[in-house]
């Protein structure tokens, strides 16, 4: 019962029930008359009242719910006098009707009426109660003067009928009187004994649901329906379902009980150790998915949170409802349990084969595959083959260093590439599409060796060194130990310098140039060609002078 409406006046009963009394005998005298014409054109009937006096009526008070004419002239036909010259049927009916309902009214038994408020006089208002017309006067309405009551429900009890005068009145207040005093018994005995009871679920809102206790209405808010935390009630309840709850607070002001179902049942944290450990597979219903991961619930009023990133091996999921159904059951393993915080963590890819022992077993370093590109990035690009994904990185797409995953590929490009290197702890596999063609430094070193003299244009320097560009953009590393007498401050791009390769290997794609050791080397020739000549110009009796002077 909502009490918002409620205005309590101190008005003189008797006087204004008096005055509601003499405006019945005044204005409603109840007769009985002959129809004497019917116009059919006019739509009216000529009614002789008695006395020499005719009155009218309209058509529409003489036909009956099909709108046939329930009378012709000369029957007889009961009506109420409403004063110049104005008389009404369908009042006369109720009138008949009110004055049957007093003549059995029993003074012992108790009469609670439900009807509409039709219209208001001075003193308080008609309630019609299928089509019997009660007085209620509005010091016992409880309703507010501030809003019209035309047309609003209520339900009041009988208080006093008065045969001689044909009128009943009604309160509203004695039954609200009545239900406050049962509604306060009620929750005081519900608090004191913090028990749960057997409630019924009236309403069901988007912040709660409304619970029906011993005949009153208390708010179960949605935060208080599961330990699981707050919840929405139309997934787990209906209305009519019966619940246990206990009464938390009663607001006497607003008349607000407040209920809750979660301190009705035993919280499951409070011993989670003995119900589920990490480890632990258990089977689970799908109870919300979200774009960011999929709520479960374990059963035992507890929920867990499944993580996008372990729903599959594939790490390319977009949504989680691509793998998963709401209402589903599904297998999963317990991976984290945070008491403190109230929460669990599971996985569903924990229990699914590893992609990466399917693949291991079946590829090796060195088998020339072919995948899809999945992604790209500044570093490289992803290449899926079968049910994993290997990294291609940008040193790896081709021999050109000028060329990168971005200038070179695409989304959805079929790639053959060779496996590298697998790292089956890490899960990562590294790909290379440059090493299915040949190196151009192992063409250059099947006309190059160490020891070779070759020039080249400075392209870039680094803190370890000197970066030159040999023939066929092929490109060679003179470390800054290996550049004397050549000063590295006073080395630009573009200058070119001569050096001897130090190191060559056509399989890494490396090669290293020192200038210090062309200086040796060109040395050393030197002192070869000097001691070369030497030799030329000695005669038969410089080498064996000694021997004839013996």
């Amino acid at each position: 019962m909502k009490f918002e409406d409620i205005e309590i006046e101190e008005v003189d009963f008797e006087a204004m029930l008096e005055e509601s009394f003499k405006k019945s005998e005044s204005k409603s005298d109840l007769v009985t008359g002959t129809v004497v014409k019917i116009d059919e054109k006019d739509e009216i009937a000529v009614i002789d009242i008695g006395g020499g006096r005719d009155a009218t009526i309209t058509l529409d008070e003489l036909r009956d719910e099909e709108g046939n004419l329930a009378f012709n002239v000369g029957d007889s036909i009961d009506v109420v006098n409403m004063g110049r010259g104005r008389i009404s049927h369908k009042a006369a009916l109720s009138r008949v009707a009110l004055n049957e309902f007093i003549a059995e009214y029993d003074e012992d038994q108790e009469y609670i009426i439900e009807g509409v408020i039709t219209k208001t006089n001075k003193g308080g208002y008609v309630v019609d109660c299928d089509g019997l017309e009660f007085f209620m006067p509005r010091t016992l309405s409880y309703l507010s003067s501030k809003v019209d009551p035309v047309g609003k429900k209520v339900k009041a009890v009988i208080v006093k009928v008065d045969k001689d005068k044909g009128s009943v009145v009604v309160s509203r207040k004695e039954l609200i009187e009545r239900d406050k005093a049962k509604t306060d018994e009620i929750v005081a005995e519900l608090l004191e004994k913090k028990e749960p009871v057997v409630g019924t679920i009236k309403k069901i809102t988007s912040y709660g649901m409304f619970v029906d206790v011993g005949g009153i209405d208390g708010l179960v808010h949605y935060s208080q329906i599961s330990h699981k935390g707050p919840v929405n009630p139309s997934k787990y309840f209906s209305e009519g379902d019966e619940v246990n709850v206990i009464a938390l607070d009663y607001d006497k002001k607003k008349r607000h009980l407040s209920l809750s179902i979660k301190d009705a049942n035993p919280d499951p944290w409070a011993d989670i150790d003995s119900i589920i450990g990490v480890g632990d597979t258990v089977t689970a219903t799908v109870s919300n998915i979200e774009p960011y991961g999929v709520f479960v619930d374990l059963g035992e009023d507890l929920e867990a949170f499944l993580h996008v990133s372990e729903i599959s091996w594939d790490k390319n999921v977009k949504h989680p409802k691509d793998y998963l159904e709401l209402n589903s059951d599904i297998n999963v393993e317990v991976i984290e349990i945070d008491k403190e915080g109230r929460r669990l963590r599971v996985s569903l890819k924990n229990l699914l084969p590893k992609p990466m022992d399917a693949f291991t077993s079946e590829n090796k370093v060195g088998d020339v595959v072919t995948g899809t590109v999945t992604s790209i990035t500044d570093f490289g690009a992803f290449v899926k083959v079968g049910t994993v994904e290997g990294l291609l990185h940008n040193q790896e797409i081709s021999w050109d260093k000028s060329k990168n995953a971005k200038s070179e590929l695409k989304v959805g490009d079929e790639v053959e590439v060779k496996i590298i290197k697998i790292d089956r702890d890490a899960g990562k596999i590294s790909l290379s599409k440059k090493a299915l063609e040949d190196s151009p430094v192992k063409a250059f070193a099947e006309t190059h060796k160490n020891g070779s003299i070759v020039t080249g244009t400075v392209k870039d320097k680094k803190d370890f060194g000197v970066f030159i560009s040999l023939e066929d953009n092929i490109d060679a590393l003179i470390r800054t130990e290996d550049l004397h007498p050549l000063k590295f401050d006073e080395i630009e791009k573009g200058q070119e310098i001569t050096g001897v390769i130090s190191f060559i290997d056509g399989n890494t794609d490396r090669i290293r140039v020192s200038v210090k050791r062309l200086e040796r080397q060109e040395e050393r020739d030197a002192m070869d060609q000097l001691n070369l000549e030497q030799d030329d110009s000695m005669t038969l009796g410089d080498a064996f002078g000694d021997k004839f002077k013996r």
